[in-house]
């Protein structure tokens, strides 16, 4: 017969929660991550100057870095560090995003080849999804003549040296199909590609620049749902179901 769990109580659990002190900058430094890693330059500069004024994101936030801090603690391990965070770089991830979203992608490898040529030398998945994009553009150009040669020269070899072979076999298939509207690759001349090229790109350029490729709310999200599993298979407690109410369900009515 299995043993029965550790059960917490509300009342425990709340005391435990009132016991933690999270400071102020530290969720400012959370928000301001989140901004610089996603490319928003002017909200980050905005947020620097007014930060802290939208009183119920912050109530939220902080009670999920509260209930984040006890279960670490239960679980024994160290509270991630939140490191200041700098926007010298997010001005040229910015304008490397817009111009990818805009269509304009010469221009963006351009801007990211000045800024440092070993980006997209290292980070394969990055290039190619610049020059896939570069080849969608052309065939929504109707530039087909252009587009043929080059898959043939550019994009063709890099998918085979780097193993992208079905994701170019898909794209070509752009250049073949008289009805893309209709077909399973119509997603390609969407504006969610472009955002999924621009995406891959940033990653590359906050991998180069020694930043995290996710924000740290994301990988903080991410830790308290697999703490959360783990603590579960051992002890009953309060779970926070919607971070947007903030509300606990006491496991005694579980």
């Amino acid at each position: 017969m299995a043993e029965s769990k550790k059960v917490i109580g509300m009342d425990e659990w709340k005391r435990k929660l009132q016991a933690v002190n999270v400071r102020k900058e530290d969720m400012n430094k959370l928000v301001m991550n989140f901004l610089v890693t996603e490319g928003f330059a002017d909200a980050a500069e905005k947020f620097r100057l007014e930060s802290g004024t939208n009183r119920i994101f912050f109530h939220v936030l902080f009670f999920f870095l509260v209930n984040l801090h006890v279960l670490m603690d239960i679980f024994d391990f160290p509270y991630p560090n939140t490191a200041d965070i700098e926007l010298t770089t997010v001005t040229d991830r910015m304008v490397v995003k817009k111009a990818v979203q805009n269509g304009h992608v010469v221009d963006a490898i351009k801007i990211v080849h000045n800024l440092n040529p070993e980006i997209l030398k290292e980070n394969p998945k990055a290039l190619f999804s610049l020059l896939q994009q570069l080849f969608i553009e052309l065939i929504r150009a109707g530039k087909t003549e252009e587009a043929l040669m080059f898959a043939q020269e550019k994009l063709g070899p890099l998918a085979e040296e780097n193993r992208f072979l079905v994701e170019f076999e898909r794209t070509f298939s752009l250049l073949i199909l008289h009805n893309v509207a209709n077909s399973s690759v119509s997603d390609l001349l969407k504006m969610s590609q472009r955002n999924k090229t621009a995406n891959n790109v940033n990653e590359a350029m906050l991998i180069s620049q020694a930043n995290e490729k996710e924000t740290k709310l994301s990988s903080l999200l991410k830790m308290l749902a697999w703490v959360d599993k783990e603590l579960e298979k051992e002890v009953a407690y309060p779970k926070m179901k919607d971070f947007s109410t903030c509300k606990l369900e006491d496991p005694a009515a579980i």
